[in-house]
């Protein structure tokens, strides 16, 4: 979920167009500054959009747009099913560090959100005033990133600070579901989904391992001049966080027995991200996003993965898609799926093909989202469970859909 904040070295499959953070900001700068930005790009990103001249506004004083949205693009008549034209996008909320880990309480009818470099949790209310409001929810949370509840609606939380996953009860008490697999420390738990069984599983690369979002390692291949201090300020972080890393996993941990089981490797898919499941239960999702502090090879590929659940656990690992776009490779990041079985993909890239990408079951792209900003992470929420809610760096996103999140996403 950590999009382009990684520099690194491409997977395999188009490496010419793969991008590091730096470079992907000077393109960005680049393109912004073009007046044939949108000559350049052809027409995908033809007529007005989020690099039209003069620049599309946002927020509380944006300026109508013809609808349907410009910036919500149908590349498949199917797309249509799941679009609701007569709705605009809408920059909710902008104000934080980077925001992560969208998870909508059904209970308490509001999104929460993470801030990865603060260490805040913000609660998003929609129903409070036109552009809805954001107060703060917990102050400190240890770097937190992803968030989801789990099917007795109790609150599970990635802390890369403490390199842990938690639970929050019912009572306030907070229960630490997973910090160490085979006697070693976790990197920095990611994003988090809580299976139709009950089992929670969780991303475990290491974008977290650094001293902006968690803290560094002691030593080893992520600081190996020890020029890193993991020490300074982390009075909690250093004593029960990890100190070194290991390798990539995605963990299952059973809903019944608390057990903390390995059920894929970074040879099946390295810097994993952003996953979910299909509606059905019987898909696996994976992104693999960006090179995490002191990663060996296998490094990502910056692809969608997909696996098979046979009794519970993936199986017959597969690409879903490489990622690219009018020949461009995009990064993935967050992902979840709709009601019906489409894949809504958070998308990092050049301006103009950022944003959000949605691919059917097949792997077909049916249409896309562009925003001004990559997007980090997502998730459906409100009452109907119909809002997509989009985390974009700084700032947060909406649009109404006509179709609703897959329950257990």
């Amino acid at each position: 979920m950590d999009g382009p904040m990684r520099d690194g070295k491409a997977g395999a499959g188009g490496s010419a167009g793969r991008l590091t953070r730096r470079g992907l900001l000077a393109g960005l700068a680049g393109v912004a500054a073009s007046p044939v930005a949108g000559h350049a790009l052809g027409s995908i990103v033809s007529g007005p959009s989020v690099i039209s001249s003069p620049p599309r506004t946002w927020g509380a004083e944006e300026t109508p747009v013809n609808l349907p949205d410009p910036d919500v693009l149908a590349l498949d008549p199917s797309f249509g099913l799941v679009n609701y034209g007569n709705a605009p996008l809408r920059k909710l909320w902008q104000g934080a560090g980077w925001l992560e880990g969208p998870a909508w309480c059904t209970v308490g009818r509001f999104l929460l959100l993470s801030d990865t470099i603060t260490g805040c949790q913000y609660r998003y209310d929609p129903e409070d005033g036109p552009q809805g409001h954001v107060s703060l929810y917990r102050r400190e949370s240890f770097n937190a990133n992803g968030n989801t509840f789990d099917t007795e609606g109790r609150l599970v939380t990635c802390e890369h600070g403490m390199r842990r996953v938690i639970r929050w009860e019912h009572d306030g008490s907070v229960t630490v579901l997973a910090d160490r697999y085979r006697g070693r420390t976790l990197n920095s738990p990611n994003d988090v989904v809580a299976a139709p069984d009950g089992s929670i599983w969780f991303t475990d690369p290491a974008y977290g391992d650094g001293v902006v979002e968690g803290h560094a390692d002691v030593d080893g291949p992520a600081n190996p001049q020890r020029h890193l201090n993991p020490y300074l300020d982390a009075e909690l972080t250093s004593q029960y966080g990890g100190l070194r890393r290991q390798e990539d996993h995605i963990f299952r941990v059973d809903a019944k027995t608390g057990k903390v089981e390995a059920v894929l490797g970074q040879k099946d898919v390295a810097g994993p991200n952003g996953l979910c499941f299909s509606p059905d239960g019987s898909r696996l999702y994976v992104a693999s996003s960006g090179v995490g502090p002191g990663a060996q090879p296998p490094l990502p590929d910056h692809a969608i993965h997909v696996f098979d659940l046979k009794q519970g656990r993936p199986t017959n690992g597969r690409l879903f898609t490489d990622f690219t776009l009018a020949g461009r490779a995009m990064r993935p990041d967050g992902l979840r799926t709709d009601v019906e079985g489409n894949l809504w993909c958070g998308a990092w890239g050049p301006l103009g093909l950022c944003g959000v990408f949605i691919y059917n079951p097949h792997g077909q792209m049916i249409g896309r989202i562009r925003l001004p900003v990559g997007c980090s992470n997502l998730t459906f929420g409100g009452p109907k469970r119909n809002i997509l809610y989009m985390c974009c760096g700084t700032a947060l996103f909406s649009l109404i859909t006509a179709t609703q999140g897959a329950g257990h996403s």
